[in-house]
């Protein structure tokens, strides 16, 4: 699963949370499902869900999550290696392939853009800093050469609706905006999406779903509304300059995609990109001459006494290329007419690849609950289909996402060139994260002392029959009932719906492969185990994965997927998406 405020960028994920998730907020309160009308599972449905077993979810898993598969980064030839390894099984059982050119893979090309560091620098006053010693780039453009003076905005954050506005009275067209972040990019790599947190007393509930660059800004978006010339971070005494130079590696973009905003958001109403730089305490030092531990003070007395510095970066770039690519598969329906349509079931089977953390005594982070734990349900939920005496009516379309820990980009890819008819997809069932569950009484070390406003680490992690469910009841009337009712009529398990609120500050409906279906009109079901304390880890590993709640949940996610088939009509869609869903994440 991406994390919300990570740059959804290298090994981050999550970024996230930055943009793979900085903390999560405080959870919402638990909200059982209500109990609907159990529908009757027939001994044949029955007998195709118990294709699915534990051992044959285990036996994948401990391929899929090893540590030879390097922890299947988008791209990497570990994830290469995974998509052969669906791909060989899809063959095997006879599925027809759905991707390119009569394959099962639909091919991404990506392209990244390399400083060359030993023509790349920073001036102030005359005196060049040194690229990746000095000065990193965090976003916007690679290749430029630009200048200007710079004003101070604190930690550039402007929301109407709080009476915050760091830039009342400022000019920032043609200059540098100064902001201060003592929050470092989250472990793994990658910087955050708001390249400066949220300030203090402020969440995502007071953020607007619109309205982003008019009504509240964080500084890219401030800058790229308002003609900024580029945006310096100063890093307070809490951020590693070493771990800052890992993070800024260079990331891959998908080139089909809209050019992204600096700092990992995308290009849109808030205006175009503007370089994003971090500077090492010696550079803000020579900014705004004072104490380096403290930049923020001294850019504040400084500004406040009208000094003006004026700043220099000039940066080249070489440009790579690779290829990654989403699974795609097809098992084609009985009925002549309604096999037309179909019912997509899918998962991402990347995760955020090699630590960089040089302390690290195990540097893979296999993910195997995330979302290894989806990869293979669906893989077995196939290999079961491909087994049973009778096809359902409708087609049924796996898809195999990658890049969802740089920000959904196999769905949003697969969405925007599908390489079949999208609207004849009558639903989407996502399976992200189903393998971990917390056992009664269970508190982790890390949980016994939680630092303040901090959750403990393993607070929300679903129990041995809960699992949470998000979006069914969202756009659809039908897919919720049926959803809820294949639980109630089969095992019965704990459906929790406490993150099924357009409210949720977790923001858990934007931060998978699901939200990008949704926003194409299609409705969708999402079933996910809660964070834990390997969430992004090099611990999240296939041993620690609760096998027995894995196979009742991909049972289950199976029957419905069948039930979803049979259906007379497609599901109707007979509720509005809320706005709060309907933006951009």
């Amino acid at each position: 699963m991406k994390r919300n405020v990570i740059g959804l960028l290298l090994l981050a994920a999550f970024v996230f949370q930055s943009v793979g998730f900085a903390q999560a907020p405080a959870a919402l309160a638990a909200k059982p499902a209500a109990q609907p009308h159990a529908l009757k599972i027939s001994s044949a449905e029955r007998k195709f869900a118990e294709g699915v077993t534990a051992e044959q979810l285990k036996e994948y898993l401990y391929f899929v999550a090893s540590d030879e598969m390097e922890g299947r980064d988008t791209p990497s030839r570990g994830l290469d290696t995974t998509a052969k390894f669906i791909a060989f099984n899809l063959t095997k059982w006879g599925f027809k392939p759905a991707g390119d050119d009569g394959t099962f893979f639909q091919k991404i090309t990506l392209h990244r853009d390399t400083v060359d560091a030993a023509q790349s620098f920073a001036e102030v006053s005359g005196q060049k800093f040194a690229y990746g010693d000095d000065v990193i780039r965090a976003g916007g453009a690679s290749a430029i050469s630009v200048s200007g003076p710079i004003v101070y905005a604190g930690d550039g954050w402007m929301i109407k609706s709080k009476n915050l506005n760091p830039y009342a009275g400022l000019d920032v067209k043609g200059k540098f905006i100064a902001v201060y972040s003592d929050v470092a990019p989250a472990a793994g790599g990658g910087f955050q999406r708001t390249l400066v947190p949220m300030p203090a007393g402020v969440t995502q509930a007071d953020i607007p779903a619109a309205g982003r660059g008019t009504d509240w800004a964080d500084v890219t978006a401030y800058a790229g509304a308002n003609g900024a010339a580029g945006i310096i971070i100063l890093p307070g005494k809490s951020v590693n300059w070493a771990n800052l130079q890992r993070a800024g590696a260079a990331r891959y973009s998908v080139d089909k995609f809209a050019a992204a905003v600096g700092g990992g958001g995308r290009q849109g109403p808030a205006g175009p990109a503007v370089p994003a730089l971090y500077v090492s305490p010696k550079l803000a030092n020579a900014i705004f001459p004072g104490d380096p531990a403290t930049p923020a003070v001294s850019a504040a007395a400084m500004f406040a006494r009208g000094t003006v510095t004026n700043f220099s970066f000039t940066s080249t770039t070489k440009t790579e290329h690779a290829m990654t690519q989403n699974v795609v598969a097809l098992w084609e329906g009985s009925d002549p007419v309604l096999k037309s349509e179909m019912v997509a079931i899918g998962a991402h089977y990347d995760h955020i690849g090699i630590s960089t953390n040089p302390n690290a005594t195990d540097k893979i982070n296999n993910g195997a609950d995330d979302d290894g734990s989806g990869t293979v349900s669906v893989l077995s939920i196939a290999e079961a289909l491909a087994h049973t005496k009778e096809r359902p009516k409708r087609s049924v379309l796996f898809v195999w996402h990658c890049g969802e820990e740089k920000g959904l980009w196999g769905s949003q890819y697969f969405n925007s060139f599908p390489t079949v008819d999208i609207k004849k997809v009558t639903a989407q069932l996502n399976i992200d994260m189903i393998g971990r569950s917390k056992k009664p009484g269970y508190m982790a070390p890390c949980d016994t002392n939680p630092a303040p406003g901090r959750r403990p680490c393993n607070e929300t992690l679903s129990g041995e029959n809960q699992v949470y469910v998000i979006g069914k009841d969202m756009m659809s009337s039908t897919l919720g009932d049926i959803v809820s009712g294949v639980n109630s009529g089969y095992l019965n398990m704990d459906y929790d719906t406490r993150y099924d609120d357009p409210k949720d500050t977790n923001r858990f409906f934007f931060r998978s492969d699901h939200y990008n279906y949704a926003k194409n009109g299609i409705p969708i079901a999402f079933w996910f185990d809660g964070e834990h304390e390997d969430y992004h880890q090099p611990g999240d590993e296939p041993q620690k994965i609760d096998y027995v709640k894995m196979e009742k949940i991909a049972r289950t996610i199976a029957i419905t997927l069948w039930k979803l088939t049979d259906l007379k009509e497609r599901p109707k869609i007979d509720k509005p998406l809320p706005a709060q869903l309907t933006q951009g994440r």
